[in-house]
């Protein structure tokens, strides 16, 4: 049957915050040290974001390069060429480590496996796992489902075959473009077959418990990501969007972080009933 509705989670933040973790300053630099890429001059969490991350993001993230690559172009463009080949191998070696230890402490916590397990078996809905990430992510995010027992499927393979109930794992280097572009969306709607769909239930941080301590989490900036991604899915669904905001004060507060899921699983859970009953 053709889904009545979507839920839509969100990924860094919200399902995974131990991702969001490992950015925090103490941690991040602890990990360009054990990697080795602070000997090769990423000394600093500045030096990260700024030299490395930020000119990259947007080919890291809506192509299939991957992150060890644009890691590795990068330092070696900062080096300039004067980079023995000894030193490639270092660099390359020390990208993928940095880059391995990154996705392998951005597992889904084990808290949301009753969630998704319920929503998973739902025939009235589809569920979406939406992420701006690097093309390593996709594999990841689907094993750290089937260790949680949850069938899962990457967008592309989802689109190939029609019909298909698992949980879609939509990632931005997949589909091309970021999730606040029109495109992303239209992709999805049109590849998945579900653009008859009555409503939209989001469940996101919208960029709150990513940056802590940095302009990118001011709640004003936050309330209007919440507003345009809002827009922006009734637009392209012309459906009714109800957004969830999964914000938590502090990132280290296991026992709110619990509360929160459970808080939020509750809504879920009254969501589905209501789907089920046809509204």
């Amino acid at each position: 049957m053709l889904p009545r509705k979507l839920i839509i989670f969100d990924y860094s933040g919200t399902l995974s915050l131990e991702s969001t973790l490992f950015g925090q300053s103490d941690y991040l630099m602890k990990q360009l040290r054990e990697s080795g890429l602070a000997d090769l001059g990423v000394t600093s969490p500045g030096i990260f974001w700024e030299q490395i991350v930020n000119p990259t993001w947007m080919e890291g993230s809506t192509t299939e390069t991957g992150y060890k690559k644009v890691i590795e172009d990068r330092i070696n463009a900062i080096l300039s060429q004067n980079v023995s080949d000894d030193a490639r191998v270092n660099i390359s070696d020390a990208a993928s480590l940095f880059v391995d230890s990154y996705l392998s402490h951005s597992r889904i916590d084990g808290r949301w496996q009753p969630v998704l397990d319920k929503v998973n078996r739902y025939p009235s809905i589809r569920t979406i796992i939406a992420t701006d990430h690097y093309a390593e992510a996709t594999p990841y995010i689907l094993q750290f489902l089937e260790e949680l027992h949850i069938q899962a499927v990457a967008a592309r393979t989802a689109m190939a075959a029609p019909g298909s109930t698992s949980v879609i794992v939509a990632n931005s280097a997949d589909i091309g473009f970021h999730k606040d572009n029109l495109r992303f969306w239209e992709i999805l709607k049109n590849g998945l077959d579900v653009g008859g769909v009555k409503g939209v239930l989001l469940i996101d941080d919208f960029g709150c418990n990513e940056q802590k301590g940095n302009s990118y989490s001011a709640p004003e900036k936050v309330e209007q990501r919440k507003r345009d991604t809002v827009r922006l899915l009734q637009h392209v669904f012309s459906a009714e969007v109800q957004a969830i905001p999964f914000i938590t004060k502090d990132n280290r507060n296991e026992e709110a972080f619990s509360e929160l899921i459970t808080g939020t699983g509750a809504i879920i859970d009254r969501y589905l009933v209501a789907a089920d009953d046809g509204q």
